[in-house]
């Protein structure tokens, strides 16, 4: 009978009543305050409810229906589905939306909506990979601002290939300690292609100095990538720097210039097929002999030989606290090894490659040196 009343009485109300008696009649029904037969009664009159022509009465409902778990499926189901204003406490909130119902809301709708996904407490592994897959970049920012959502590492990638170019996204995804190695190089990549083009930066350097200073850029930026990533992700980063032929020569003599041994064994591991524990024992403690049959073994060039030899014994001697070095050191005996430090004879027409190269790499080293020791200076 009560029912009955509120029906008739709702359809001349005004809207401001229509919506307090929408939230005081579902807040009846899910609080179990009406016998049986009058919850079937107050859950028709609820569905009636979803017709309502005004949203401040369809959101009054959503706003007391959202975070139950004993709320009717079919006005769940059709107040998600509302205009934003009216679907966003339930989008947000509701548990009764299994992931199937998310994912197909992602789908079709627009980057708002979208982003009111990514935004629950929990968004499982799946529901991340739709948005990755399909979200705007709106949706991405939220979902990897999002510290209940679990996403996987092809999440990261799809989206790291998809909004890599965009700035706010590419913050987001590497500020966030879960994202892998090789997404942050993809990353790393796009950041370099983006400045090379920018207007700005070849008008004051030219495009073919721009290239060349993004390029140099990307692999020191490499070089601090490699300590971010774990060894287990090795693999993985190194699979994705030879797909795409950034696995270079110069990045490896850069790399071991700067003591990244265990990187550098995990490359010789892929390149050589060699087991780990015989790769680590050869750069740990093996023969020069041993150690270059293992660089042949992974296809690096004769050139390469001497000038890897010597870091790699200079590293081993500060391993065993033999000696106190860095890459300024290192990278000056490297200089030596080939005979292109001043005051020497001269390098080979065969070297001058790596010459170059390694001369680069002391002089940035010095240079940094210099501002840690200036900086240090004014910091006293």
């Amino acid at each position: 009978m009560v029912i009955k009343h509120f029906l008739r009485w709702i359809g001349n109300a005004r809207v401001s009543e229509r919506a307090a008696a929408a939230s005081a009649l579902a807040h009846a029904f899910l609080d179990h305050q009406l016998p049986f037969e009058d919850r079937c009664e107050a859950e028709a009159a609820l569905t009636l409810l979803l017709d309502d022509p005004s949203p401040k009465v369809r959101a009054a409902l959503a706003e007391a229906v959202s975070m139950s778990c004993h709320a009717p499926a079919q006005i769940v189901a059709a107040l998600a589905a509302d205009q934003e204003e009216v679907a966003a406490v339930v989008l947000v909130r509701s548990p009764l939306l299994t992931d199937a119902d998310l994912i197909d809301r992602v789908a079709s709708s627009d980057g708002s909506i979208q982003a009111l996904v990514a935004s629950r407490p929990y968004v499982s592994m799946s529901l991340s990979a739709a948005i990755a897959e399909v979200g705007e970049p709106v949706a991405c920012l939220a979902l990897l601002g999002n510290g209940g959502a679990d996403i996987a590492s092809l999440s990261f990638r799809r989206m790291a290939e998809r909004f890599g170019h965009e700035a706010s996204l590419r913050e987001a995804m590497l500020s966030d300690p879960r994202l892998p190695g090789d997404c942050r190089h993809t990353l790393l990549v796009k950041l370099g292609e983006a400045l090379k083009s920018s207007p700005l930066v070849v008008a004051l350097m030219g495009a073919a100095r721009a290239e060349r200073v993004t390029r140099e850029a990307c692999q020191r930026a490499s070089l601090t990538l490699i300590d971010n990533t774990s060894r287990t992700e090795h693999a993985a980063l190194i699979e994705h720097l030879r797909l795409r032929g950034d696995l270079t020569a110069a990045f490896l003599i850069r790399a071991i210039a700067h003591g990244k041994v265990d990187f550098l064994g995990s490359v010789l591991m892929a390149l050589s097929g060699q087991s780990e524990s015989r790769v680590r024992a050869i750069l740990s403690s093996g023969r020069d002999v041993a150690v270059i049959a293992l660089f042949r073994a992974a296809g690096l060039g004769e050139v390469l030989h001497r000038v890897f030899l010597c870091a790699l014994q200079v590293w081993r001697a500060v391993a065993l606290g033999k000696r106190v070095a860095g890459a300024q050191e290192v990278s000056w005996l490297m200089l030596k090894e080939i005979g292109a430090a001043p005051g020497q004879s001269g390098y080979s027409e065969r070297d001058r490659e790596i010459a170059t190269l390694v001369k680069t790499i002391h002089l940035e080293t010095l240079r940094e040196n210099a501002r840690h020791h200036a900086l240090a200076i004014a910091a006293a």
